[in-house]
């Protein structure tokens, strides 16, 4: 399975390095205006153009979790229910709950992008 090799540890990492540096980037966009000799207002559509961007990355990177445990979820359910037709309840009420907590976690990243998006 493909999933299973890809290094989460090292991936999870570079997405947190990565958010950072998109987070740190803005502030100093604004912060080298005077010293690039840019204007205040390209600095500020320079730091408008990069908070696009970070909104964009944040729900992109932020819907990927789940998709993938939601497909997951799904599949061993339905695997479950290949096996054992009886325990169609429990597995479908189980499945249910957990596909509800992985579009909790994409709902965050959709309230984060709009924070960044308009604050």
């Amino acid at each position: 399975m493909l999933i299973s090799r890809v290094p989460w540890g090292r991936f999870t990492s570079a997405l947190f390095i990565v958010g950072s540096l998109l987070a740190v980037t803005a502030g100093t966009a604004l912060a080298q205006a005077e010293g690039a000799g840019l204007s205040v207002e390209a600095a500020k559509a320079q730091a408008e153009g990069m908070t696009q961007i970070a909104a964009g990355l944040a729900i992109g990177l932020g819907a990927i979790g789940p998709g993938i445990g939601i497909g997951i979820a799904v599949s061993k359910a339905m695997e479950a229910l290949g096996r054992n037709p009886e325990a169609q309840g429990a597995i479908q009420t189980n499945m249910i709950v957990g596909v509800a907590f992985a579009e909790a976690v994409a709902i965050y990243a959709l309230v984060v992008a709009i924070l960044i998006k308009f604050v």
